[in-house]
């Protein structure tokens, strides 16, 4: 699912976790919204310091797929992702963004689950 919200990208900002890579910040937070079965959705952002409106949608363009290929693997149901595009993503090789969400899920993975192993869930 998609974020689409003001007040849900706010959630994420201002209560969630960032991880920072060098063409994106990966923001994840437990969903203030509930869903009759838990869902993991992604919402994708680029402020006008990544460039003009064209040069935004690209950043966000390459952020997409990824988000999905590796939000299946390793996100967990009931979180909320927010990728915020870096001005470098316009010019990193694909592969090295690739590599760089693999590590940016799988960490957000890892602690998600030891916060939940801490709570005693």
């Amino acid at each position: 699912m998609i974020i689409k919200k003001r007040p849900d990208f706010l959630h994420a900002a201002d209560h969630g976790r960032k991880i920072v890579k060098s063409g994106f910040v990966l923001q994840y937070v437990l969903s203030r919204r509930s869903f009759p079965s838990p869902v993991v959705r992604a919402g994708f952002t680029a402020s006008k310091r990544v460039g003009n409106a064209v040069l935004r949608a690209r950043a966000k363009r390459r952020l997409r797929p990824l988000c999905a290929e590796f939000m299946s693997k390793e996100g967990v149901p009931g979180y909320d992702y927010v990728l915020i595009a870096r001005m470098a993503i316009l010019d990193r090789p694909y592969d090295k963004i690739r590599r760089d969400m693999k590590d940016a899920f799988s960490q957000s993975r890892q602690i998600i689950l030891s916060l939940a192993k801490e709570d005693g869930v």
